[in-house]
């Protein structure tokens, strides 16, 4: 007994070996690409031109400016995030609860899983083409019914067509995250409420919607977090015309005028503390939904 009680780590030694081979891959990647940039960024931070440890980079931070940026930066994602929310919920709803045909949900998925991973360059120019002063949408309102889209005072360039461009991607990440939540939902829940008398209504509001709240609030907080970390679409779509805090930390970085590579280590710092909130908000309210569930 004692031999075999010995033997059996040794064993099972090789496999864990080669199971631990076969995730460094990941772990190299996560240290090369995330943890390195990340502790470059907050160590550059609070370090100037000359390699001096300051405070001066976090203190430019409440430049009017800078305050304004990440201002606008958090209505355009509370914005997009709660826009992303409503509408994502509806058609997982729709999907998930309503008698709609199988292979249409799947195809929604599918489709969801494609466009919230759709984003950058090739995203601002689909919006472009689609919505931009030239663009198909555009000509066809204005020739067929009328509608003069610019002449009303929208650009795609703007606060607004930069948030309908957000939706793209926001919604069918809500619709991907949402729909696990609302398979939670048991059918034993909604007989036993209608058997004793409650209406739809009031299943949804004293039922359902309390044991979708934390997934709710959760997807919030990561919808928040993914809007808000958002560079490449937004520079792609509106170049300078719109400040917003990524636009503010590329132009500190690359740019030839406003060239501060520690104040935009520093602007890149606080986003990481701000999505890193939000992140960890999602991450609790999910932890807590899974488990109510269970």
């Amino acid at each position: 007994m004692t031999t075999s009680a010995v033997s059996l780590p040794a064993s099972l030694r090789p496999r864990q070996v080669l199971s631990w081979f076969g995730v460094a891959p990941f772990f190299l990647f996560a240290l090369l690409f995330l943890i390195l940039p990340t502790l470059n960024i907050v160590v550059g931070a609070f370090r100037n031109a000359q390699g001096q440890a300051t405070l001066e980079n976090l203190g430019k931070l409440f430049s009017p400016s800078i305050q304004s940026a990440f201002w606008i930066s958090i209505e355009l994602s509370l914005l997009t995030a709660v826009l992303g929310c409503i509408f994502g919920f509806l058609i997982a709803a729709a999907i998930t609860l309503g008698d709609l045909p199988r292979p249409l949900r799947n195809a929604i998925l599918t489709f969801s899983g494609v466009a919230s991973n759709f984003a950058g360059v090739p995203l601002a120019f689909a919006f472009i083409a689609t919505l931009g002063r030239l663009g198909f949408v555009t000509m066809l309102l204005r020739h067929w019914f009328g509608i003069n889209l610019y002449g009303s005072g929208f650009s795609i360039v703007s606060f607004l067509g930069l948030a309908l461009t957000y939706l793209y991607f926001q919604i069918p990440l809500m619709v991907l995250i949402i729909t696990p939540a609302l398979d939670g939902l048991r059918r034993e829940w909604r007989e036993a409420a209608e058997s004793l008398g409650a209406s739809g209504f009031q299943y949804w509001r004293l039922v359902a919607l309390p044991v979708l709240w934390p997934s709710l609030l959760g997807t919030l907080a990561l919808l928040f977090a993914n809007a808000f970390g958002a560079v490449a679409t937004a520079i792609a779509l509106t170049g300078s015309s719109l400040s917003i805090a990524p636009i503010v930390l590329f132009a500190q970085i690359r740019g030839d005028v406003l060239n501060d590579p520690h104040l935009g280590y520093a602007i890149a710092f606080a986003m990481i503390v701000l999505t890193a909130i939000a992140n960890g908000i999602y991450i609790l309210l999910r932890m807590r939904a899974e488990r109510w569930v269970k």
